[in-house]
């Protein structure tokens, strides 16, 4: 080891320039990550692969300027420097870290290479030397480095943007090459079209930067130290920026769980509903989703909420109704930018667009409505006109307007089907790629060639059930990924009796670490479209191998419990690794009618004798009635602690010989729905306490935290309006409010308090049990002290973790340490974050997915002249210039207004018909009136009215519905009305319809891009996302309803 001196020139808080030595130590032995080192380098990890044609070196400017190109996983053998990797971290954490991620992940071919700590290739910084030269000096004296380490075994190329270091080292060494990065695209990489396109992309865009002037148009960010004083004082508030979707222009909110009295920059105001950012320039260059630090303005300043419906998303430059004023600030700093890709459209030639010889300076518009205009120079843009485009911001300098950023793929034309459904997966982050030919070599194969069987080892490990138990699955019709099961029997003479679930053993075929284990984390969930999905894991697992068929030997994970027959008293539980095979693969129906007494084919009976098959049928019926009365039990036991039931309508998909979904039809709940549910909520609830006993500080829990009272304001006061009080102090009280909040002419009126009281409630969340206290682990909706996913470890990674730390507590258990270290307690918060966020974000993509396809349904009917326009809706809240309405009809929600643009209002005529006349609105807690030379006409909470359904389309964001009102009066008419059912089945079939035409017309095409490749996985509607896309729940945060309603707990 060599000592030597680093000297750094740094500035200090006061801007003067500071002069730093630090001891700086040099090492003959840095890991070279090679599988060609023959130096015994103490290479741990990742390694570079020996059978390629030449590692590439980039220089520390590409890094920081090119570090997108540099992600393709085409790119193999890059190594980045260490030089390079502190450039980059100049430029901002945000890119340091993507870096830090990018060399990481095993899927991409990277290294970092510590090359300042390499006595050999260690270059101290010359006096009189720039910075830049320094550094491709560095890079390159790696690059040969490693050539020369590797014994010429490996050719070496170094990429730089700097043509005097071309000039320079370009023959200093025979097997180091020199190029630049658009030598080395052009002639190593000429068919990776999409890398050619992002580097003239971004390249145009950096050539426009520097020619930027200079004239600032928003103050300049405090610096970050400033910053950190401030909020530390409490005279700055640290927050996200949340723009306002309607009002995007004008309103943004900050938002922390932090804001509270307790912010001394507060005064002595309430800070619990955030603080208002009002006007872009207040916003001084934040973006939403931002990491801001806001200074509260002054009292007399401060602005409320606009409470006015915004008619066609066209804010008003007039002042509209506000809210009382409420803490007001501007953004004077930005901790973090948490910019993404955004989906963006070429709006129409604009003489007004700048333009030079070589490009166009082009004001793109983002599909977000939340993000400002993004300024991006291209070569194409006449050709992309009224296209979809994924674009990048690079920068927002205070002497511009709008970001500056480049394009980085095109998605294709606005308003197709694809393209549209491509918009939705990058606008929520969703990034699911075909499965890798590597992933896929890690799975089991099954084939009639080589049909999987049992491991012989497994079955002296695992519990044998096959003949002991009747297993059985009862799911919806046409389910293909069964991931759970469910036994019960008798035991001593009828005392005693065995209740099991017998989830699939998903960890057993995929090893933690690997590809396909890193993909499935990186997706966390299963992501349901309207016309479409993307599964966590490979088919031969989700849809073969894991899923828990009938008939077929299968591997599970099981929770078998002893309970007293009289009393259902718990005796003991029994967890382990199983072996399976389910008798009976039940649909829901089918279950309902053996309980029933009716008449049902069971088609695993059909072949059997009559004899036999009577007695199997009774054993059959038997069980499900033990399993109905234990189920039973247990809710009881819930519903005393205070569980809530949500309402929710479930619906049911048809399908055909090929499963195409050919229709929905309302389906009544069925107490089996419960039964199942039930047993699925006892062993994820018993599951989180045997993990939580095992592993008290890193144990992956869900809670759901309680909601604020003050966000069951509008429930409260809705349901006063309609006579019904409302106690929401706790779950029990609200649980037994909502249940006496019963009009027995109106059943719409208990469904729509219960999605009110849903819309207010918290999100539930994974968590880390070492990061919070025991008392915040309480699930609120489902009345339990702890609980966890568990039961469909197919669709969700959570239970995949949870499978893990199950198997684990059993191996402590019994005395024996785990396979795997276990993840520290800041891992699992980090991985729950991860979950957390992806579930999040497949819930957004599967509700813009249902209201783009009932957008579809609706495009190509004339709302004049076509009755299924028409519909019958219920007014749920009030708004100064119209009112809100769901449409249980289409599952449809949103605005009906009573006065317009124009300043006319809804007048209405003896008979109930609607027209817009001269007049006046005004607002009341529970009603609104219009006043016109027709008189005066009231619309109050849960009337029934008739809309009008139309589409707005617009180029360049997502089509909406707009709905009119026509009658006062409730739509009845027979003639003119549908079942509920036939509207929702002819609904699905035209989106089923539109999907298959845009499939054919996809195949008529004589190659795929590799765009439309990635997105293209599932090809057909799904049972589950139907399931979802016409529910009537379209008031309500359907993850949360999901868990409280216990339909897929």
């Amino acid at each position: 080891m060599i000592k030597t001196e680093k000297i750094l020139h740094l500035k200090s808080s006061r801007g003067r320039k500071v002069r730093v030595v630090r001891e700086h130590y040099l090492r003959e032995l840095v890991p070279c990550f090679s599988s060609l080192c023959q130096a015994d380098c103490a290479n741990d990890g990742k390694l570079l692969p020996g059978d390629l044609t030449h590692y590439v070196v980039p220089d520390a400017e590409v890094v920081v300027k090119y570090l997108e190109i540099l992600e393709f996983r085409e790119l193999q053998g890059v190594i980045f420097t260490q030089t390079a990797c502190q450039a980059l971290h100049s430029k901002g954490r945000r890119f340091y870290n993507r870096l830090r991620s990018l060399v990481k992940d095993p899927r991409h071919n990277c290294v970092l290479f510590a090359n300042e700590f390499q006595e050999y290739s260690y270059c101290p910084r010359e006096k009189g030397e720039s910075q830049e030269k320094w550094q491709t000096r560095c890079v390159y004296s790696a690059a040969v480095w490693y050539y020369n380490h590797l014994a010429g075994m490996m050719n070496v190329v170094m990429i730089t943007e700097d043509d005097d270091a071309v000039a320079q080292y370009s023959s200093l060494n025979s097997g180091v090459f020199v190029i630049t990065v658009q030598d080395y695209l052009q002639n190593f990489w000429p068919e990776l079209q999409a890398a050619h396109e992002l580097y003239s992309s971004i390249s145009q865009a950096l050539q426009e930067k520097e020619n930027e002037d200079s004239q600032k148009e928003f103050t300049e960010h405090l610096p970050a130290e400033v910053l950190e004083a401030g909020i530390k004082s409490g005279r700055y508030i640290q927050g996200t920026l949340n723009v306002s979707k309607h009002r995007a222009q004008n309103e943004a909110f900050i938002m922390n769980e932090g804001l509270s009295n307790k912010n001394t920059g507060a005064g002595n105001h309430n800070l619990s509903e955030g603080v208002l950012v009002y006007g872009s320039k207040n916003r001084n260059r934040a973006v939403h989703g931002d990491t801001v630090v806001v200074e509260l303005l002054p009292k007399s300043e401060w602005r409320g909420k606009a409470t006015a419906l915004i008619e066609g998303q066209d804010e008003k430059t007039r002042e509209d109704s506000e809210s009382k004023p409420m803490p007001t600030g501007n953004v004077v700093g930005i901790l973090q930018r948490n910019w993404r890709d955004y989906v963006v459209t070429f709006p129409t030639r604009d003489k007004t667009q700048s333009q030079t010889r070589n490009s166009q300076r082009i004001l793109v518009i983002p599909w977000d409505r939340r993000i400002p205009k993004i300024r991006i120079s291209t070569q194409q843009a006449d050709t992309l006109q009224d296209h979809r485009v994924v674009v990048r911001i690079d920068s927002w300098e205070s002497s511009s307007l709008y970001p500056n950023g480049h394009s980085v793929r095109v998605l294709g034309r606005a308003g197709e089907l694809e393209t549209e459904v491509q918009t939705i997966l990058i606008e929520n982050c969703i990034h699911v790629p075909p499965f890798s030919d590597v992933q896929l070599r890690e799975m089991p194969i099954n084939s009639p060639e080589r049909p999987w069987r049992v491991d012989p080892a497994q079955m002296q490990e695992r519990r044998d059930l096959r003949g002991t138990r009747l297993v059985f699955s009862i799911d919806p019709q046409g389910c293909e990924d069964v991931d759970d099961t469910l036994s019960v029997r008798s035991l001593a003479d009828g005392k005693l009796l065995e209740l099991g679930v017998h989830i699939a053993d998903v960890t057993h075929f995929i090893t933690e670490g690997s590809l396909t284990d890193l993909e499935a984390r990186s997706r966390a969930t299963t992501y349901y479209l309207a016309d479409r999905r993307y599964d966590m894991l490979p088919a031969v697992l989700s849809a073969d191998l894991c899923s828990l068929l009938g008939g077929v030997d299968r591997y599970a994970m099981s929770v078998m419990w002893e309970l007293d027959a009289q009393t259902l008293a718990v005796n003991k539980v029994w967890y382990g690794r199983t072996l399976i095979r389910s008798s009976y693969q039940l649909h829901y129906e089918l279950a309902q009618a053996l309980l029933n007494g009716e008449d049902a084919e069971v088609p695993e009976l059909a072949r059997l004798g009559s004899e036999q098959r009577d007695r199997k049928l009774a054993e059959l019926i038997q069980a499900l009635e033990m399993l109905t009365r234990v189920a039973r039990h247990l809710r009881a036991q819930r519903d005393r602690g205070g569980a809530l039931e949500l309402e929710g309508v479930e619906v049911r998909a048809q399908l055909d010989e090929d499963r195409n979904i050919t229709a929905l039809v309302p389906r009544q709940p069925l107490e089996v729905h419960e039964t199942v549910a039930e047993c699925m909520i006892y062993a994820n609830h018993w599951v989180a306490r045997k993990i939580q006993e095992a592993f008290p500080y890193q144990a992956l829990l869900r809670r759901h935290p309680p909601p604020r009272l003050e966000l069951f304001s509008q429930l409260v006061d809705t349901a006063k309006a309609r006579g019904f009080p409302i106690d929401t102090r706790t779950n029990k009280a609200l649980a037994d409010s909502l249940d006496r909040a019963v009009d027995q002419q109106d059943p719409l009126v208990n469904r729509l308090l219960r999605m009110m009281a849903t819309q207010a409630m918290s999100q539930a969340v994974y968590f880390s049990t070492g990061a919070e206290p025991v008392d915040q682990f309480y699930h609120y909706g489902l009345a339990l002290d702890c609980y966890t996913h568990f039961t469909s470890p197919i669709r969700r990674y959570a239970d995949m973790v949870v499978h893990r730390l199950l198997t684990a507590a059993l191996q402590v258990e019994r005395g024996s340490s785990p396979d795997r270290p276990l993840a520290s307690n800041r891992e699992v918060e980090e991985m729950a974050q991860h979950i957390n966020n992806k579930n999040r974000a497949a819930q957004r993509a599967q509700n813009m997915s249902t209201a783009l396809f009932q957008c579809l349904y609706f495009k190509e009917r004339d709302p004049q002249t076509d009755p299924r326009c028409v519909a019958d809706a219920i007014i749920y809240s009030i708004r100064d210039n119209g009112v809100l309405v769901f449409v249980s009809e289409y599952g449809v929600k949103g605005p009906v207004y009573v006065k317009n643009k124009e300043g006319q209002v809804v007048s209405v005529e003896p008979d109930g018909s609607c027209e817009w006349q001269s007049g006046s609105v005004r607002r009341y807690p529970d009603h609104i009136t219009t006043t016109s030379s027709y008189g005066t006409s009231t619309f109050r909470l849960f009337d029934h009215i008739t809309v009008r359904i139309s589409v707005q389309f617009t180029a360049c964001h997502a089509a909406t519905l707009n709905m009119g009102v026509i009658s006062n009066k409730p739509h009845r008419s027979a003639e003119t009305r549908q079942p509920p059912s036939q509207a929702r089945s002819q609904l699905v079939q035209e989106v089923v319809r539109l999907a298959e035409e845009a499939q054919e017309k996809a195949a008529q095409r004589p190659k795929l891009s590799r765009e439309e490749r990635e997105f293209r996985q599932s090809r057909t509607p799904n049972l589950y996302s139907l399931l979802e896309e016409v529910r009537e729940l379209a008031l309500m945060d359907l993850e949360t309803v999901s868990q409280i309603c216990m339909t897929t707990a």
